[in-house]
């Protein structure tokens, strides 16, 4: 077996708890409606395309992409746009959404769906990149990050290896680990139409070593490849990281404020790879996504396949209803997640789980005084100083703050997990760089 790699600074060991690991995805029954939001990326929302009263078909555009870091929208199921209005989403703010009464399953006639595996790649390099934006693809590890535009080397750049990200290091989650062991073909060639619109004939799918059965079937469907291989990593958390994948791979380091193209290397979900074979080979936009839904008192955890726009509550439905001890519901994971406060927030393309909490797995400790014990520093993956960092927020010294790179956290939350005084580090660290980021962009505007 090849060697396990992985990043050399920082991280940390939270439990697994891969408690759905052994979880075939199932689909999700349709609700009675949904509600997709139009602002699914980084990016400016999406402007609608429909209005109240049209009848729309599953797969249809409802919402076109304004900018470039914008994403198109599709409607999830076939039926009657109720209104256009503002709806919470899973941070608790309100946005434009499109409300649709579903009345059933018609798609547009242009999507394949039988259960052919298309292995031919057909279209040229400048026709998948466009593809894969028509059909609204984002980053599904988290970021939603469009990946058109990953796919799009700049001219004063060059790319000589992509990375698929199958570390999937939040503890509790399994999503990706499902869709690599049940789709994992389509993974392959979704990554080689990757591979084709970005020019390069070298690509690595990253695993973690708590996924053997993954790393088997890849290395299976892989054999006798010179251009894709499979690389085993450590379990550390945060090895999905993009830089911490890269620099455990590769040994580069992407610079302070730079991206992975700037060291020759662009990095995609596994969800990603299936949602671009999907969308080339099957002219299918984004439309659904595969969701853990997870928990220690949850009666029947599992993976699910659940269209955009379907509510929360649907998916703790499918895993036995909220139980009684339950204290708190996370969109994501519990190390990066944010909890959600309205069990009627959508599911959306950025969305890979679900987990609910019992009561004493979660709460607020009253926290203490700094003791100087560098344990947060230690932890760091971007070696930053969290300590200081808070404390320049709680003293609202943002100036300082850009100063001490700031914008380099991923707001992993290793600093939070291991401070014995229990102090809230990341959301300070990340209330600062909100507003650093706030403050970069007014000057940039000047």
């Amino acid at each position: 077996m090849k060697a396990l790699k992985t990043f050399p600074n920082g991280g940390v060991h939270p439990p697994e708890n891969k408690l759905t690991a052994a979880c075939r995805i199932e689909t999700l029954p349709p609700p009675e409606s949904v509600i997709i939001p139009v602002a699914q990326h980084p990016g400016a929302p999406a402007i609608p395309t429909v209005k109240r009263g049209d009848k729309v078909l599953t797969g249809q555009l409802i919402a076109k992409a304004a900018g470039y870091f914008s994403a198109n929208i599709h409607s999830s199921f076939s039926g009657t746009v109720s209104k256009i209005d503002s709806a919470l989403d899973i941070s608790g703010y309100k946005q434009t959404s499109i409300f649709i009464t579903i009345s059933g399953d018609e798609w547009i006639p242009e999507t394949d769906r039988s259960n052919d595996l298309i292995t031919e790649i057909k279209n040229t390099p400048e026709e998948i990149i466009q593809k894969i934006q028509d059909a609204g693809i984002v980053g599904l590890g988290g970021a939603a990050f469009p990946t058109h535009i990953k796919l799009k080397v700049p001219a004063d750049k060059k790319c000589s290896l992509l990375i698929i990200n199958g570390a999937e290091c939040e503890p509790y989650l399994t999503s990706d680990h499902r869709l690599m062991l049940e789709k994992g073909s389509e993974i392959i060639i979704g990554t080689r139409i990757m591979m084709k619109a970005l020019g390069v004939n070298r690509a690595i799918i990253a695993i973690e070593n708590n996924k053997p059965d993954a790393i088997s079937l890849l290395e299976e469907l892989v054999k006798g490849d010179d251009d894709i291989t499979v690389q085993p990593l450590k379990v550390k958390y945060p090895q999905g990281g993009e830089k911490q994948l890269i620099k455990a791979i590769t040994g580069r380091e992407v610079p302070s404020g730079g991206l992975p193209v700037d060291v020759g290397v662009v990095v995609q979900n596994a969800g990603t790879a299936f949602a671009v074979y999907e969308a080339v080979q099957k002219n299918k936009p984004l439309i659904e996504r595969v969701v853990t839904v997870s928990g220690k008192s949850l009666k029947r955890p599992g993976n699910y396949m659940a269209r955009i726009g379907t509510p929360v509550s649907s998916l703790i439905d499918a895993g036995g209803g909220l139980p009684e001890d339950a204290v708190k519901v996370i969109g994501g994971g519990p190390m990066m997640g944010k909890a959600i406060s309205n069990l009627q927030v959508p599911v959306v393309k950025g969305m890979s789980g679900i987990v609910v909490f019992a009561n004493g797995e979660s709460g607020r400790i009253p926290y203490g005084q700094c003791i100087r014990c560098s344990k947060c520093i230690r932890v760091c993956p971007m070696n930053l100083e969290p300590y200081l960092l808070m404390t320049l927020a709680e003293k609202n010294l943002f100036e300082r703050m850009e100063d001490e790179m700031v914008t380099d956290c991923m707001e992993c939350g290793s600093c939070s997990y291991t401070c014995p005084a229990y102090r809230p580090l990341l959301d300070y660290i990340r209330l600062g760089k909100t507003t650093v980021l706030k403050m970069i962009r007014e000057k940039n505007m000047k």
